[in-house]
């Protein structure tokens, strides 16, 4: 394929995104933020329109958590979301699936298309960890999701694994496994959230975060983030 067909092809796909992410905000009515009653009608509006088609609407955030992500959108929306619309369990096994697959195709994308751009942008600021992901890619990148990234953002970081030219196969895996147990947690305090919007009659910051629904999953992610930095230090300080 000629450079030039690569430009407009990759230029192609910046405008899909911009576009996308302009739909999604515009239905966003920004100004009932801070109404909390504008929280408790889209909860009702969403568990009754849930509740007409569950298959349907299951394959339906199944897409459209694909196209987000491979369009390079944050996770954690997506986290919080499927919590309150399918729960913890299911919420779980729906964004790990669905944010994997569109991972993946993100990195396939930026493969084919931004390689160049994003070696010349990342490789020598993540120089001292490629040796490490050369020796054991499916582990190290396994644990890499496991630790969230690095702290790198999750879009960028979906594309990380191109400096290294990790095997798509090991790139869906190791992702998939790796994101189970912070993906449990968001999607326990997405659907905590939902209890709590369905159940008070107005907004507490203090009530939020004492009913059991919220602070049980935040008490999960602190000890989580403390389990990941433990990590971090073992695997990823100091490689040489």
């Amino acid at each position: 394929m000629s450079k030039n067909l690569k430009i407009i092809l990759g230029f192609s796909y910046l405008i899909i995104l911009f576009s996308f992410l302009y739909f999604i905000f515009s239905y966003i009515e920004i100004n009932r933020l801070s109404d909390f009653t504008y929280y408790k009608e889209l909860q009702s509006n969403l568990d009754t329109f849930m509740s007409t088609n569950i298959i349907a609407n299951i394959f339906y955030f199944f897409l459209f958590a694909i196209i987000w992500v491979t369009l390079l959108g944050f996770g954690s929306p997506i986290l919080i979301i499927s919590g309150i619309l399918f729960g913890q369990i299911l919420g779980t096994l729906i964004s790990v699936i669905s944010i994997s697959v569109g991972a993946l195709i993100l990195y396939s994308i930026g493969n084919f298309f931004f390689r160049d751009l994003i070696k010349s942008v990342l490789e020598k600021k993540f120089e001292k960890y490629l040796k490490l992901f050369q020796e054991n890619e499916f582990f190290y990148f396994f644990i890499y999701r496991f630790v969230g990234g690095l702290g790198v953002p999750f879009g960028l970081q979906n594309l990380i694994p191109i400096l290294f030219g990790m095997k798509k196969i090991n790139y869906f895996l190791a992702s998939l496994f790796g994101f189970i147990p912070g993906f449990f947690i968001i999607n326990t305090i997405g659907a905590g959230l939902n209890t709590y919007i369905s159940q008070a009659d107005s907004f507490s910051m203090i009530e939020l975060i004492l009913s059991p629904e919220i602070y049980l999953p935040i008490l999960m992610f602190t000890i989580l983030i403390f389990l990941s930095l433990l990590i971090k230090k073992r695997f990823f300080n100091d490689p040489n």
